[in-house]
């Protein structure tokens, strides 16, 4: 019988450590992804929208400046894909990029993936309700093809950034401004007269199935938009900005990073599974050994 308590003994004390070291590795840390740094350090010369994270930061200037570009080596990622996106809309998406890059307060929500490019991702990451309703109010009227933007796009041809590249229609060059169908369908294609703009090849385009809608009919929801878009990356949160319980997209830095307090929160009281995301496997193991033992 003394053997026994002894293991259940030492099982309580490697979940408590376990448990307190899984905590402290979720605050102030980077994703194991493309362009992330190791660990948060200051970079003061942070581009325009990802300024906020100067004082600490996952990402560099250099990232920094390209999460601004509307195709850049970050992702080759072509925001205008049905047509001009509205720049309220787009100032969210890089905004997006800049919280992704550069945020060393997304711990708790950081996941590992198998994935060819990146190693962790976020997942549910609680969005304050008025980040994604703004979101949404000024994207609703721009125009995609998808509701998932995470895959299933067709990818040009080519090697991207060093690699070779090609003159292209962009913008409004790929739609013509008049030729709108039911449902705010765009039909056609054209040109205004506009120059062709040079991109790296490799970017995405939309399925060939694909029709380009507006943004409220494939995300007919504040909620839908926010959820769906990056895969569950974000979660609405049904907490507002300063409740201290929801990640907020931006924030003015002379106020300090609210998502520091956030992320702590939800360090010391989120469920048992994120907080024991690094000990489980082991604990798992042990409690069937214990099993084994007692029953056996």
């Amino acid at each position: 019988m003394a053997w026994r308590l002894t293991l259940f003994v030492l099982l309580g004390l490697v979940a408590a450590v376990g448990g307190a070291r899984a905590k402290s590795d979720m605050l102030n840390v980077c994703m194991d992804a493309k362009h992330h740094k190791p660990k948060p350090s200051p970079e003061d010369k942070l581009h325009d929208q990802c300024s906020p994270w100067r004082k600490n930061s996952c990402c560099s200037v250099n990232t920094s400046l390209e999460a601004h570009k509307d195709i850049s080596y970050l992702y080759r990622f072509n925001w205008d894909h049905c047509g001009k996106m509205e720049p309220a809309c787009k100032r969210h998406f890089i905004q997006d990029t800049c919280l992704y890059e550069c945020s060393p307060n997304l711990g708790p929500w950081i996941q590992e993936v198998n994935q060819k490019w990146r190693r962790e991702r976020i997942l549910n990451v609680p969005l304050c309700k008025e980040d994604c309703q703004i979101w949404w109010e000024d994207c609703r009227t721009s125009y995609t093809c998808k509701s998932n933007w995470h895959k299933g796009w067709n990818w040009t041809s080519g090697e991207g950034l060093g690699g070779s590249w090609v003159e292209a229609g962009c913008g409004w060059n790929r739609w013509r401004r008049g030729a709108v169908g039911a449902g705010g369908t765009r039909e056609g294609s054209g040109s205004r007269g506009q120059k062709p703009c040079i991109l790296p090849t490799g970017y995405n385009q939309c399925p060939v199935s694909a029709a380009c809608h507006r943004f409220d009919f494939y995300f007919p929801t504040p909620a839908a938009l926010c959820n769906e878009i990056w895969s569950h990356s974000f979660e609405v949160s049904s907490y507002s900005r300063g409740s201290g319980r929801c990640i907020q997209m931006w924030f003015d830095p002379a106020q300090g990073n609210p998502n520091e307090a956030v992320a702590r929160y939800y360090a010391e009281n989120g469920d048992a599974g994120a907080v024991a995301q690094g000990i489980g496997p082991l604990l798992t193991n042990l409690t069937e050994m214990v099993k084994h033992w007692v029953t056996g």
